[in-house]
């Protein structure tokens, strides 16, 4: 490692490799790519003791994890260009944002990614290539069991049924739909510079929906302005950005995105949290007009507590601006902040391999 260079442990097909990288390439922060082999993945779950996607390490051979964390503890060292709003509302929502991003576009990202013949066969294959380039075994072996691994994690435990399926065919063209209108404004979600609200979004938008077959199809067709901007984040570095404006309130167009996040995102994140200190199994909850049933997340459950935090600490007028942004759903952000139960044994607190 040269020094003051970062190393980026992940793999190029990656939902929140992919985020990071963007991330780090937007903000000037030197840094290396090493693409994951299963010996790579376990040596960084050894360092760090969480067994995930992407990893860190930094200059000093520290190491960080949850690419949420990450964008904040830069953010608030305040080195290279801001990226985060100024005002303290604006960046709550953004915030919110990434979160939901990160959450709830997951499982449409996902499901395009595993539910389509033509789609999982070419990303089984490069995983296989890849990240399983050390596992004994023919291609062809490899192959096969990572699609059929994944389609069990991120289809059957994450809901996925003839049931459900027709309703997150609907949630992609409807997000798309009104991200068009906001980036066909302006470069970016909040104004004329990324804020960690553009970085979540990219997770799923470029290593999956811009990327994969099926979603990238019903892209080109249906949303040139959210494919340029999928490209200009992707490009933009810190010489970009100067003379920019900082960013300051939450544009008044975010507001039907705001609008499917309180629909949809916050339930589900009171859902886990529920189920999470109830103990139970699954959580239950509507999003996109039907009924879930999907493995409990602790993780998601930590997602509520920390927004919660956040939206607790705001000052009081920022904290009335939100509420109205939200409607009734901002009453999920009042809750309180309980310790969640130590986890016993099995799958890992934080987010899987997701690919």
């Amino acid at each position: 490692m040269s020094a003051g260079e970062y190393v980026l442990h992940g793999l190029k097909l990656s939902y929140f490799t992919g985020k990071l990288e963007a991330y780090l390439r937007v903000k000037g922060v030197p840094h290396r790519f090493v693409g994951m082999d299963m010996a790579d993945f376990r040596a960084c779950a050894r360092a760090t003791g969480i067994a995930q996607m992407p990893q860190l390490e930094t200059p000093d051979g520290g190491w960080l994890t949850d690419t949420t964390a990450i964008l904040r503890r830069f953010e608030d060292e305040g080195a290279g260009p801001r990226l985060r709003p100024t005002d303290p509302a604006a960046g709550f929502l953004s915030l919110l944002l990434e979160d939901a991003f990160d959450e709830w576009l997951w499982r449409p990202a996902l499901y395009y990614r595993w539910a389509f013949v033509e789609d999982a066969r070419l990303m089984s294959r490069q995983i296989a290539r890849t990240m399983l380039r050390d596992v004994p075994g023919p291609l062809w072996l490899r192959d096969r069991v990572i699609r059929a691994r994944q389609r069990r994690e991120f289809l059957a435990r994450d809901g996925i049924t003839p049931l459900t399926s027709p309703a997150i065919e609907r949630l992609y063209p409807e997000v798309l739909a009104v991200l068009e209108a906001i980036l066909a404004s302006r470069p970016f979600l909040f104004g004329d510079r990324p804020c960690e609200a553009d970085f979540g979004l990219f997770g799923p938008m470029f290593r999956h929906f811009f990327s994969d077959p099926t979603p990238g199809a019903i892209l080109r067709e249906t949303s040139p302005a959210v494919l340029a901007w999928t490209t200009r984040l992707w490009g933009t570095r810190p010489a970009d950005l100067d003379g920019a404006a900082d960013l300051g309130e939450a544009p008044a167009d975010l507001d039907p995105l705001l609008a499917l996040v309180a629909r949809d995102h916050l339930p589900e994140l009171a859902a886990h949290l529920e189920a999470t200190l109830a103990g139970r199994p699954e959580a239950r909850f509507q999003a996109c007009g039907v009924d879930w049933r999907v493995s409990v997340s602790p993780y998601r459950a930590g997602c509520l507590l920390s927004l919660r935090q956040d939206f607790q600490a705001l000052p009081e007028a920022a904290r009335v601006a939100v509420r109205k942004r939200l409607g009734p759903a901002a009453a999920i952000l009042e809750g309180t902040i309980p310790q969640l139960p130590a986890r016993k044994s099995g799958r890992p607190l934080n987010r899987h391999l997701r690919a």
